[in-house]
């Protein structure tokens, strides 16, 4: 079965961290991008990071730069998103998406596979 899994998210006070995982099943990573973004209620969804895994090059949105680190584990076939020094304002829903390809923008209408998102809330 083909599909992503996001793990990872919690709650947490501003200034803690998480780490979130996204799974690939069914297939492999290898020639795709993927791409970390959230929705907060009554807010669009936005890119938050993109690595292509071919070659590791990275994106990052500028509200989440020098906190956030997206990585992947090619034997695992599971990309990570490290995020440090939360803030209340980082509270969302993380959803990992895919596209055959490079993470040349990391919008969500360019992406066209999605995992179900996993919840992170950050309290003040």
């Amino acid at each position: 079965q083909v599909q992503l899994v996001e793990s990872g998210g919690g709650l947490v006070q501003a200034g803690g961290s998480l780490r979130l995982s996204c799974a690939a099943s069914g297939f492999t990573l290898d020639y795709y991008a993927i791409g970390w973004f959230r929705q907060a209620p009554g807010k669009e969804r936005e890119g938050v990071s993109c690595i292509t895994i071919r070659d590791g090059s990275t994106y990052y949105a500028d509200s989440v730069k020098g906190r956030f680190t997206i990585s992947r584990d090619n034997a695992k076939n599971t990309v990570y998103l490290q995020m440090n020094n939360l803030k209340p304002e980082d509270t969302a829903v993380y959803h990992c998406g895919s596209k055959v390809g490079r993470a040349n923008v990391c919008h969500p209408q360019a992406y066209d596979f999605w995992g179900q998102g996993t919840q992170v809330s950050v309290s003040s």
